[in-house]
């Protein structure tokens, strides 16, 4: 008997902005799904990378062009997780500054909305499993890669990644020993950029040093983060 299985790309996109931890979703246009929101994915082309696949699924539904971007896990144990074919999907976990994203739904989108991960409604198909298993991803992630620099703007306050780690990670961090250990690492440094503050001390910028974190990993840099 001939298979009958389609290949599929679902992609977890993750934005932070005012202090929460967000992920984008769409509506679909078609489909038994459609009266709920789900990730952004869809079927693979039969000459196309997963990679390519899910990097034009994000531009076409939601006008999201990648910065970070690495596969999550493949889903398909679940036999009946379409009813209309029988469908295994790629799951990619993703990164990106929201405040710079203009986000727009096009072809097989209805609309495309950023939800704060406390405010997820009710997904189509398995896709709130794919969700958890991302969330999961990011949390451990967070702690032994620098990661989250990817969520924040190029130049950040100190207490903005501070409150970045508090906020995906759940915990309270002790922020002196975390600001010293961060910047013990060397792969942050100060700008010459102050924030307009009406009263107190004005906050000082920081920015991410990418190409020296990626020397520094050759050369066998451990990045880690741990929290009592």
């Amino acid at each position: 008997m001939l298979q009958n299985i389609r290949i599929a790309v679902d992609a977890v996109v993750f934005g932070y902005q005012h202090g929460e931890l967000y992920v984008l979703l769409i509506k679909q246009k078609f489909g038994t799904e459609e009266a709920y929101w789900a990730l952004p994915g869809g079927l693979v082309l039969n000459d196309e990378a997963l990679i390519d696949a899910v990097k034009r699924e994000l531009k076409e539904e939601t006008n999201v062009e990648v910065n970070y971007l690495e596969q999550l896990y493949t889903f398909g144990d679940d036999i009946n997780r379409d009813s209309r074919n029988r469908v295994i999907s790629v799951a990619y976990f993703v990164l990106i500054d929201s405040s710079k994203t203009l986000i727009k739904a096009d072809t097989d989108a209805d609309n495309v909305q950023w939800f704060a991960i406390k405010e997820v409604p009710q997904l189509a198909f398995d896709h709130k499993l794919i969700l958890n298993t991302a969330l999961a991803r990011l949390k451990a992630k967070l702690t032994y890669q620098p990661i989250g620099f990817d969520l924040l703007p190029e130049e950040f306050l100190f207490s903005e990644l501070e409150n970045l780690y508090c906020t995906i990670l759940e915990k309270e961090i002790d922020r002196r020993n975390f600001r010293k250990k961060i910047l013990s690492f060397g792969i942050v440094e100060e700008t010459d950029r102050f924030s307009e503050k009406k009263g107190g001390r004005p906050a000082k910028f920081f920015k991410f040093n990418k190409k020296k974190y990626k020397q520094l990993d050759k050369e066998g840099f451990h990045f880690e983060i741990r929290f009592a």
